[in-house]
């Protein structure tokens, strides 16, 4: 059979296009997914896939935050990353425990966002000033919830570089500042 290889599955075919480069849709969409998932490994790292919800917050945004807020708790750390003398890792579960004094928070940036936004403004309402960088996820229902009704949201230009990453952060973030009502 004379013809042109399949560029999937390597079976010879009668093109019907100039451009086809695969027999069927079906090989298509095989190809297709076997150059993504090499385009992933080849450019992927933790910085850009959902392999971590761990994101390390910039030491000089930190600095900065620290020096205007005074933080006296971390309450969303591990050991090798906690910003504040005292912290709540996961094995302590910061959400199970009351946040006071001038707290810093960098969530987990997975499903459970919303329940660590939720805690950081009712925290607030009971006194504590909660200070938290999240991801500027504006479309989503803890955003309109609670980080609309914080004091100030600072957004930034570009994208932040989290840890020691080689390249800013996939997303847009925000730092939001949800203090006591007056």
């Amino acid at each position: 059979m004379t013809g042109t290889k399949c560029g999937t599955c390597r079976r010879r075919f009668r093109p019907t296009r100039s451009d086809a480069l695969t027999c069927s849709p079906k090989c298509r969409q095989k190809g297709y997914r076997r150059r993504l998932s090499v385009t992933q490994t080849v450019t992927g790292n933790v910085h850009f896939s959902s392999q971590t919800d761990l994101w390390e917050t910039p030491a000089d945004l930190f600095a900065a935050l620290d020096a205007e807020f005074g933080f006296t708790l971390d309450v969303c750390a591990i050991a090798e990353n906690a910003k504040c003398r005292a912290f709540y890792s996961p094995a302590d579960d910061g959400l199970a425990h009351d946040w006071i004094g001038a707290c810093w928070m960098n969530p987990p940036y997975g499903r459970e966002i919303g329940r660590w936004v939720a805690k950081a403004y009712e925290s607030a309402q009971a006194g504590a000033t909660v200070v938290a960088l999240v991801p500027a996820r504006t479309d989503t229902a803890w955003w309109h919830d609670y980080v609309t009704q914080a004091e100030a949201v600072r957004y930034f230009r570009g994208r932040i570089r989290f840890g020691e990453a080689a390249h800013g952060a996939p997303f847009p973030s925000a730092v939001v500042v949800f203090r006591p009502s007056q």
